[in-house]
């Protein structure tokens, strides 16, 4: 029996449509999120909220823009990460290549670097759906992105309740809690507080953050210890609370960190020190014997 091809043909009587939301062109003008980009969007739109806007597919409010844009100034840069040092080490290897030295930095966000972003608000989110019924109004805070800011946080029982389960069950089962602890920052990061204060005086504080600060108070009781609640867990709550999608948290904090990584490549050309990154490894480097001879 001769097989059919799954592979459809188009029609020669039919052209292929490809919808689009975001951005369409013609000789004269060009359309973007359904505005005229030159008359509607240029000079009137800010770059944070456009960003926003493009992808959430709704446009933010005025609260909403000053809390994103604080997240992205909050991510843009942290000194000599492995991020802005892949960047550099690139440029010089290729200083031709701007646009490589750029995507290296970009390609080492990771779980350890920016990735904990998107790791600590889709733990939050997880957490927050799971034990839906059991927290004050966490319901109508994850529908109404941008509300009241009522999230419930006066009942920090229930929170501490939540958190303490999440916290025992991480340790039980030797689980990093994202968002909990700093390398640099050992007693406080001081971006935390700042951004959970704009959230609530913006009315955008929900049960994400609700829940992020209620693992601060409660895990020195499971672990013996107290860590910091790091930035990039209270932006990834804060994403979180403003009805972003999850799925794209690791994207904004690359967003962020691709304007710090232009700042560290234009540092780079006028006061490099990628030469002196490399020889120092090159000329420390001791030979040792492979473990297995």
């Amino acid at each position: 029996m001769e097989e059919r091809s799954i592979v459809q043909r188009p029609d020669p009587d039919r052209p292929p449509r490809y919808p689009t939301s975001l951005g369409t062109s013609d000789t004269s003008t060009i359309t973007l999120l359904g505005h005229d980009l030159a008359a509607d969007l240029m000079g009137q739109v800010g770059f944070g909220e456009l960003a926003f806007w493009m992808s959430a597919q709704r446009r933010p409010t005025p609260a909403e823009v000053r809390v994103f844009e604080a997240v992205l100034v909050a991510l843009a840069d942290h000194g000599f990460t492995p991020t802005a040092i892949a960047a550099r080490l690139t440029y010089l290897s290729a200083p031709d290549s701007l646009q490589g030295a750029l995507a290296a930095g970009l390609l080492g966000g990771g779980s350890r670097f920016l990735g904990v972003t998107e790791d600590c608000g889709r733990f939050l989110h997880e957490a927050i759906t799971t034990h839906a019924e059991r927290l004050p109004h966490s319901s109508d805070d994850s529908a109404d992105p941008g509300g009241s800011g009522e999230s419930g946080g006066s009942d920090e029982r229930a929170w501490d309740e939540v958190a303490l389960e999440l916290v025992e069950a991480a340790r039980k089962e030797r689980r990093l809690i994202p968002g909990l602890g700093h390398p640099v920052h050992k007693v406080q990061d001081p971006r935390t507080p700042v951004l959970i204060a704009l959230a609530e005086e913006n009315g955008v504080k929900g049960p994400h953050l609700c829940l992020f600060e209620a693992i601060g108070r409660v895990h020195p009781t499971v672990l013996g210890r107290t860590l910091p609640l790091n930035g990039a867990g209270v932006c990834g709550a804060a994403l979180a609370d403003l009805g972003l999608p999850i799925a794209l948290l690791r994207g904004y904090a690359l967003l962020a960190r691709a304007a710090g990584l232009l700042g560290q490549l234009a540092e780079e050309q006028r006061s490099p020190i990628g030469m002196d990154v490399y020889l120092s490894v090159d000329r420390n480097a001791v030979h040792v014997q492979p473990p297995n001879d």
